[in-house]
This record gives C-alpha cells, sequence and structure tokens, in this order.
C-alpha cells in the first residue's frame, strides 16, 4: 500500500511539473506588438487629419484603448464599415494576428489641429494599449495621394 501512495504522489508531482512549461514556453504570451507603414495624408483642411498604421503581434491578445499626439487634444479612433464611419473606444489586436488602420478602413482622426502639419514633417504618436502600455510612433506626413502598397 505504501509503494502504491508513493508511486501516486510521485506521479502527481511529475504530472503537476509538467503543467508548468514543461515545454520550455511560458504558461501565458503577454503580447509582443510592432507598428509598421505609419503615416499621415497632408491634411486637407486646416484643423483635420487622418493617420494609418498597421499593429502586428506576435503573442498574446491585446486591444488598442486610445491614441495621443500633440499635434491635437482631440484624437479618436474610427471604424468604416459598409461606407459609414464610427467612433470607437478601443480596437482587439488578435493574438498572433493583425489590426490594420487603412484609407477607406480604420482610421485615427485628428481634430482640432493646434497646427496643419506639411509634407515631410514627423508627426508624435502614442498608441495605449491595455497590456503592451504606451507605444511611441513617429507618423511622417506624406502627399495627399500617398499609397502604401507603392510608397509613393
Amino acid at each position: 500500500m505504501r509503494r502504491l501512495a508513493g508511486s501516486v504522489t510521485a506521479l502527481a508531482a511529475a504530472l503537476t511539473l509538467a503543467g508548468c512549461g514543461g515545454s520550455g514556453e511560458p504558461a501565458s504570451s503577454g503580447p509582443e506588438l510592432k507598428v509598421t507603414g505609419a503615416y499621415m495624408p497632408v491634411p486637407a483642411m486646416a484643423d483635420m487629419a487622418a493617420g494609418f498604421f498597421t499593429v502586428t503581434n506576435s503573442g498574446g491578445a491585446d486591444t488598442l484603448t486610445s491614441v495621443t499626439s500633440d499635434l491635437s487634444d482631440d484624437v479618436t479612433l474610427h471604424a468604416t464599415e459598409g461606407g459609414a464611419m464610427e467612433e470607437r473606444t478601443s480596437f482587439p489586436v488578435p493574438a498572433h494576428g493583425r489590426l490594420d488602420f487603412a484609407s477607406g478602413g480604420n482610421h485615427v482622426m485628428f481634430e482640432k489641429l493646434a497646427r496643419k502639419p506639411v509634407q515631410g514633417e514627423k508627426v508624435a504618436v502614442e498608441l495605449h494599449f491595455a497590456k503592451s502600455g504606451t507605444v511611441k510612433v513617429s507618423m511622417p506626413v506624406e502627399p495627399a495621394t500617398y499609397n502604401p502598397k507603392t510608397g509613393h
């Protein structure tokens, strides 16, 4: 009986240790974010601009909760679905996925601009995530007709 009890205890201990990441990977993976392709088309109006970028996540899920910039005290997140623009309070960043902000789709709106940015300038932007905290981005101001796929 004692030998059986000892074997059961040893087996339980081995299974517990195996469940603690025996594969060499952490039990839960946090988000691993990378922001690329950021740009702002030269604004057509003096008081409003849009911004675009891609967030690639090679880890666990996160949420983009807000965007801030010295360019404006009024920066909001927007989705465009079926041609209609709708303000959002946040956007999910899926685990091992991506979140795209692109012309005609999701975008950041900068309203009541402190000044109108000019082509060639770089606008400092901070993306705020629920788990990853703040990610600073330098958003170049590109021509109004800029196409990120061609770089022109």
